[in-house]
């Protein structure tokens, strides 16, 4: 037997065999079609929300990075290789934070909350 003979692919439609056995089957794509990935993400975490009724859902459709990605230079020289490189290779580019060294929030702990370990009369 050869493939062609038990194997049917076609472009654009599913097999009728295949349509009969599904309860239902449905194609998504995000309304510019460049990021699918991004777009299966937002609506599963949408689909998590849901409940089957009509009522609407209150949920953002994008995150603040959007149908981005995002670079996290760690050092100024990282930062500056990123700028060096978007001068060469055509980038939409947003500037979302300006590279600056990281400091500790005002609400982190400066006292470590727990205590320090007792020694036993042998120093152990």
């Amino acid at each position: 037997m050869r493939a062609k003979e038990f194997l049917s692919e076609r472009t654009g439609s599913t097999h009728p065999h295949h349509d009969a056995v599904q309860q239902g089957i449905s194609r998504d794509r995000d309304p510019g079609g460049y990021y699918p990935t991004y777009h299966q993400y937002r609506t599963g975490m949408a689909l998590a929300l849901s409940d089957g009724s009509n009522k609407p859902l209150d949920v953002d459709h994008e995150s603040w990075m959007g149908p981005f990605w995002t670079q996290h230079p760690y050092t100024e020289v990282e930062d500056k290789m990123l700028k060096q490189v978007r001068k060469v290779i055509p980038t939409q580019h947003q500037e979302v934070a300006p590279w600056r060294k990281s400091t500790e929030p005002t609400d982190t702990h400066k006292v470590s909350p727990v205590a320090k370990s007792k020694r036993n009369k042998y120093g152990v």
